[in-house]
């Protein structure tokens, strides 16, 4: 089960010109490569979660940048890239109760799509996607995206 968990890298930075570039460039610098990403806008300062490929090298290079940061476990789930793909995730976690706090998804290059999610059962929410059949992707996945 553990191996279906991925580690998201969780930051605050403030909202201003420069700060979203000096991240990119250290990680440009360390080679690690992003493969999910958003940004939350609160205030005077964003909230940016990104998955990539070394999360552990990630949190170093950025806590050594001076940053506040965290690593959160999500998971990443396939999810048909069709009308009604979402709601069949979102169907099966609600009929057991499982939360999605938030999430976040983009296209991948086999015209699936990715859907980081982060929920409040992360056991449960393993057990009841893949009893239903849908596909979970670990850390090996997350390199060759």
């Amino acid at each position: 089960m553990e191996d279906k968990i991925i580690k998201q890298i969780s930051l605050f930075a403030e909202n201003k010109p420069g700060r979203l570039a000096n991240i990119a460039s250290n990680f440009r610098k360390s080679g690690i490569n992003i493969r999910a990403f958003t940004i939350a806008e609160a205030g005077d300062f964003g909230i940016i979660r990104m998955v990539v490929d070394r999360p552990d090298d990630a949190h170093e290079v950025l806590h050594n940048a001076g940053f506040t940061v965290s690593e959160t476990n999500v998971l990443g789930v396939e999810m048909e890239d069709v009308p009604g793909g979402l709601g069949k995730i979102a169907d099966v976690l609600g009929e057991r109760s499982i939360n999605i706090d938030y999430a976040y998804a983009f296209v991948t290059k086999t015209e699936k799509a990715l859907l980081i999610l982060r929920v409040n059962d992360i056991e449960g929410a393993i057990l009841v996607l893949q009893g239903a059949g849908i596909r979970l992707v670990d850390m090996a996945d997350v390199q060759q995206i």
